[in-house]
């Protein structure tokens, strides 16, 4: 048994903190969560001090394939799958030293997260619990399109994709209901599925048990995922050709479904790093859209999209919570809920990750300082467990 004691505790869910916690771990999963007590007679005692604990942080939309550079798509496309998947393991630890102990991927080449998640499944302190979607099902030439995720020939070719991708083992569906910043030929606003594809991709993914993830700047695609059934909204920025603006009438319609929008809005920055210029013109009227969606009541997941900038590395996602709090002005509490419990939830892993309490998985981070009170402080590490195991 592991007996890990700490300053305080956010459980990932009160906002209230947990003084003194004592959390009792054994196989993995967590025993029990005390208060101000004693370990167990003959248990391994970790005491981390006045620091934080708090659940592993979840990015719920990461590209490990990319590599963060001023020319993510140049790079990958020049390298061998056996570079590309060494630099993929690089990237996998460097998020989890961050604290991220889970990380979906929403796109790789050639099946090369599954491949790395089955690598690290033995062997926890070696990466993040990966979710892998494979290659992003795209149209002809579509957003995405040299990942090698094309489906063309409408309903029945996408969803003879989504069969591939399911007999291939991945864990989630990517869709791309819009196209995107990364692809010339297409445009953030422009949607190049029809309603029925989109159906018919969401209804045979939940036919293997797979959720539908579906990216989605434009208002035009977010409606069509919605209408088709998806389980959640990947970006949500309601682009236009010039610029951001969200739209009531598909506003009312994501919250009238409950679907959560995956707010990819952790980025760092540094001198000599910045947004593209495009999208740091956009920057103020994305954030008025997130807030838009706030206001309906939107489940916002906080991400990353790590991996398609230079402000997107693979460990980004501790800078978000504190984005959220000072560009969003969400409670502390709300934006940590955005990388743990809420984050746990929209990836279908609710029951076991994203809360420090009894039965979940022993994925723990530890920070020095109080997030409660400043998210920032996620950037100084303390400690991370991955599956019970202390990641050195």
């Amino acid at each position: 048994m592991l007996a890990i004691r700490a300053g305080r505790l956010f459980d990932g869910v009160d906002a209230a903190a947990v003084e003194c916690p004592l959390v009792l771990i054994e196989n993995g999963r967590i025993l029990a969560v005390r208060s101000g007590t004693e370990p167990p007679a003959g248990a391994e005692v970790v005491d981390l001090g006045t620091a934080t604990l708090l659940p592993g942080l979840i990015d719920s939309h990461a590209h490990l394939v990319f590599d963060a550079s001023a020319d993510p798509v140049g790079h990958l496309d020049g390298a061998s799958d056996a570079d590309v998947l060494v630099a993929m393991r690089a990237r996998a630890r460097s998020a989890l030293a961050a604290g991220i102990t889970t990380v979906r991927d929403l796109g790789d080449r050639g099946y090369l997260a599954v491949k790395l998640r089955d690598e690290l499944a033995a062997d926890p302190t070696a990466g993040p619990r990966i979710l892998a979607a494979g290659p992003p099902i795209t149209t002809d030439r579509g957003h995405c399109w040299y990942l090698g995720g094309e489906a063309i020939g409408g309903v029945d070719a996408i969803r003879a994709a989504v069969r591939e991708h399911a007999e291939r083992g991945v864990d989630v569906i990517k869709l791309m209901a819009t196209g995107g910043e990364l692809t010339a030929g297409t445009a953030s606003h422009v949607p190049p599925f029809e309603i029925a594809e989109l159906r018919a991709a969401v209804d045979e993914a939940h036919r293997h048990d797979l959720p539908a993830t579906a990216h989605a700047h434009g208002a035009g695609g977010i409606a069509n995922a919605v209408a088709a059934g998806v389980d959640m909204v990947e970006h949500g920025t309601f682009m236009t050709a010039d610029g951001a603006a969200a739209d009531p009438v598909v506003v009312e319609a994501v919250a009238r479904a409950g679907i959560p929008i995956g707010a990819t809005i952790a980025l760092r920055s540094a001198p000599g790093i910045a947004p593209p210029p495009r999208i740091a013109k956009m920057l103020p009227l994305l954030l008025a859209v997130f807030r838009d969606l706030r206001t309906a009541e939107i489940p916002l997941v906080c991400s990353s999209d790590s991996g398609i900038a230079p402000t997107k590395p693979a460990d980004v996602l501790r800078f978000g919570p504190a984005m959220m709090t000072t560009l969003l002005g969400d409670p502390p509490a709300e934006a940590l809920r955005a990388v743990t419990s809420l984050a746990a939830r929209a990836c279908w892993l609710g029951d076991t990750k994203g809360r420090v309490a009894r039965g979940y998985d022993a994925d723990l981070l530890a920070v020095d300082g109080d997030p409660l009170a400043d998210p920032a402080a996620l950037t100084a590490v303390r400690a991370v467990f991955r599956a019970g195991v202390r990641v050195r």
